[in-house]
């Protein structure tokens, strides 16, 4: 018996979990830090890195998944790990007042905590979905658990948004807390006695980590795919950690606002996402190349009226914010079905390798991107007035989409062929 849509759908419940928690620490603790409590955006900024630093860890949980059959105690694992450190994350803003130090220590060990924490979900719940779906639904299962992941992040800030204000340190830990609670609770129900009634084995024998990731660096299409999503990804989320920032310094945004922001921003990406996934992986309409350029051009469109609409005192911001969202979510939906599609291209057998492989990429730039961000606006507000300090980092950030546009071409349109064809015969050993 394998999973039928229901089932798919019900372990995409793990994903809104993790997307209800990550979704705070990336945006509502950024803000507060840079605004509430004064420090350089570079402190989230290196705190969000480090979580990103530790998705690196993905590889190596997706291989003890596998070795070990049984994927759901390191799912529940994962979630508990990064509901704890999220209130641990929480607890660290409230006590920056009286001991900023130990505040800082904890934070530490909190984003620790919840990059460990989501790279242990995360990957083992793919890997579950991927094992106990049949080939030709595992495109769309990975466009369900996706959009969970995005659904989840973007009801959490709206929730969260209409309940901190007014802000306090107590509130927030209260907040945080019972998202976590409820974060929990999801993921035990989602997963509780699935797997008993899925033909899920380990495999017989493993090939080393290290001798796959070679196998398949060398192979030309993973490789130019994996260069593409390090730039692309990077481009990304230059803006995570300043859009919020941005919001609240220039436009006077309060804390429920500019999470409420972030809500419309990943309400957005959901909308982006649900379309291409429908009318591109579902109906078949236009070539996954072509809707990543879309993608591309339409971002670095609606990063310029942002970076323009501060110095220009235009005052309406959520418009273009909302149009970043809808423009990143048809990016990388495309992406994300272009890897699907890109993970059978090449030798049989490797899917896993490959998507670690990209997956990889995508930790690292997502978690360098946001970090070159934070670190770009720290210095610009040395020699520039705070309501021109953001603009540059937009603009640059709509150049590299414009160029990420220009690579699509050679990068995904392998995945756009009828027919992917191996790259080693069958029978062939290693």
């Amino acid at each position: 018996m394998m999973l039928n849509w229901a089932g798919v759908f019900r372990l995409g419940l793990v994903n809104y979990a993790i997307g209800s928690i990550t979704v705070l620490m990336v945006s509502t603790l950024n803000r507060v830090m840079v605004v509430e409590l004064g420090l350089p955006a570079l402190v989230p900024g290196l705190l969000v890195g480090l979580y990103y630093i530790l998705q690196l860890t993905r590889p190596g949980w997706g291989h003890r998944s596998d070795l070990g059959g049984r994927r759901t105690p390191l799912i529940l694992t994962g979630v508990a790990l990064l509901s704890v450190g999220g209130v641990l994350a929480a607890l660290a803003v409230g006590l920056h007042g009286e001991m900023p130090v130990a505040s800082l220590l904890l934070s530490v060990v909190a984003y620790a905590m919840i990059g460990a924490g989501a790279g242990a979900a995360g990957t083992s719940l793919l890997a579950l979905v991927a094992a106990a779906t049949p080939f030709e639904r595992r495109a769309g299962a990975a466009t369900v658990v996706w959009l969970m992941l995005l659904l989840g992040g973007t009801s959490s800030a709206v929730i969260v948004g209409t309940l901190i204000d007014p802000f306090s340190p107590a509130r927030l830990v209260q907040i945080v807390l019972l998202v976590a609670t409820m974060a929990m609770a999801l993921a035990v129900v989602a997963v509780a006695g699935i797997e008993r009634r899925l033909p899920l084995t380990p495999p017989e024998t493993h090939q080393p980590l290290r001798e796959g990731l070679t196998e398949i660096w060398a192979e030309p299409p993973a490789r130019r795919l994996a260069l593409f999503v390090a730039l692309s990804i990077t481009t990304y989320f230059l803006q995570d950690l300043i859009l919020e920032p941005y919001a609240g310094l220039v436009f006077g945004f309060t804390p429920g606002e500019t999470t409420r922001m972030q809500g419309v921003q990943s309400g957005g990406v959901l909308v982006g996402m649900a379309t291409t996934g429908v009318v591109a992986t579902g109906l078949r309409m236009g070539k996954l190349h072509h809707w990543v350029v879309a993608g591309c051009v339409g971002s670095a469109a609606a990063l310029v009226a942002i970076g323009l609409a501060g110095p220009l005192q235009a005052g309406r911001l959520l418009p273009f914010v909302a149009m970043l969202g809808i423009c990143n979510g048809v990016f990388a939906m495309a992406m994300v079905a272009a890897m699907m599609r890109l993970a059978s291209a090449g030798r049989e057998g490797r899917e896993g390798t490959r998507l670690g492989i990209w997956g990889a990429a995508q930790a690292v730039a997502s978690g360098f991107g946001g970090l070159l961000g934070a670190v770009a606006v720290d210095l610009l507000r040395l020699v520039l007035p705070v309501q021109l300090a953001f603009t540059p980092v937009f603009m640059v950030e709509a150049l590299l989409f414009l160029f990420s546009a220009l690579l699509a071409g050679s990068a995904i349109a392998e995945a756009d062929k009828p027919r992917l064809q191996m790259t080693a015969a069958k029978g062939e050993t290693t």
